[in-house]
Order: structure tokens, then sequence, then C-alpha cells
């Protein structure tokens, strides 16, 4: 069986896009787990008293509860953004992934 460079081509490119979607995929997973210990660290900090402390750094600094609560949200905020994007992403990447998938196989079959 012989494939024609068009189909090399969009062979190389589909595997591309699966290795994208694999990073893509990965740094999601990495996300993931990250908002899990920022939502551990809520949980902890709403049974913690008032005297806190804040990593800077190589140090710990005192800081106020409310401020440190405030710091974790928006950290949860930020990546819940970015899982929301890489989601699209992902979705994204699939849909390519899936077309071009298809139209290989559909060359190849010929």
């Amino acid at each position: 069986m012989e494939i024609n460079k068009e189909t090399e081509a969009q062979i190389r490119e589909l595997q591309m896009l699966e290795q994208n979607l694999q990073s893509v995929l990965m740094q999601k997973q990495t996300f993931q787990l990250e908002l899990s210990e920022v939502e551990n660290a809520i949980e902890e900090l709403a049974k913690a008293n008032d005297e806190v402390y804040k990593i800077a750094g190589n140090i710990m600094i005192k800081t106020s509860k409310e401020n440190l609560l405030k710091d974790i949200k928006q950290k949860k905020d930020l990546i819940m953004l970015r899982t929301k994007a890489l989601d699209s992403q992902e979705k994204s990447l699939q849909e390519t992934s899936e077309a071009l998938r298809e139209k290989v196989l559909s060359k190849i079959k010929q």
C-alpha cells in the first residue's frame, strides 16, 4: 500500500495534534491536583485560629486569616479559569484530531 505525500503530511499533523492533546491533558491534571491542594488548604484554614502563617519564598510570614483566605481563593479562581481554558483547548484538539483521523483513514482505505 502506497501513501501519497499529502496523506503523509496529514498523518504527521495528526501525530502533532495527538502530542498537543497529551500535553494539554497533563497540564489539566496538574491544575486539578493543585486545585485539590488549594481546596484542602481552604478547609484547614477554616479550622485554624486567628494566628496563621503564609509561606513567601523560604520564610513564613504571620498574616491574618482573612488575607490568607482571600489569597487562596484568588489562586483557586485562577486555577479554575486555567482549567476551563484547557478544557476548551482539549475539546478543540479532540475535534480537529478526530476529523483529521477520519480523513486519513478514508484515504488509506481507498
